[in-house]
């Protein structure tokens, strides 16, 4: 099967997008644990990801709150099982780990959960930096504390209402 990819620029950095030309199977950070590269064997191909830059793009600029795309992420039943709760989590809003694994009917499995939450293969879109600690501090993310930090402040900045009085 071909592996289609560009990078695409947003403010967090050059995000790399591939996937087989219908799913985006992998978004991956410019730097992080989960800072991620092309594969020599993959083509290179922009077309395939115009809707999934256009959705991107739209939040960025505060104007979309939802991803309507074709996703593909790989992984074990438990984990897109985690991925899927992760797409539940309102936009501006954050669950604990412990939360989201009661969702999903694992009350025990926090650390598991965690351990899901780090393997998302697309980030941002499947919106696993939406999860933090119990006690609301920022944990671990893939693409850094500084690109977690500045997705809920977009998030939330998008949420407040502004009031103009002129």
């Amino acid at each position: 099967m071909t592996i289609y990819y560009c990078y695409h620029q947003t403010p967090i950095g050059q995000l790399l997008l591939a996937g087989d030309g219908d799913n985006l199977s992998l978004l991956g950070f410019p730097n992080g644990k989960m800072q991620r590269r092309h594969e020599s064997t993959w083509v290179k191909d922009a077309d395939p990801f115009k809707e999934v830059s256009l959705q991107l793009d739209g939040y960025f600029a505060g104007d979309r709150r939802q991803f309507d795309l074709a996703l593909a992420p790989e992984g074990t039943e438990f984990q897109r099982r985690v991925w899927s709760a992760l797409t539940e989590i309102a936009y501006g809003e954050t669950w604990s780990y412990g939360e989201l694994a009661r969702h999903i009917g694992k009350p025990k499995a926090s650390r598991a959960v965690g351990a899901a939450n780090g393997q998302n293969p697309i980030p941002v879109i499947i919106p696993c930096h939406r999860v933090i600690g119990s006690s609301g501090k920022l944990t671990g993310f893939g693409g850094g504390l500084q690109t977690k930090e500045y997705l809920l402040g977009l998030e939330a900045e998008a949420r407040t209402p502004s009031l103009n009085f002129d």
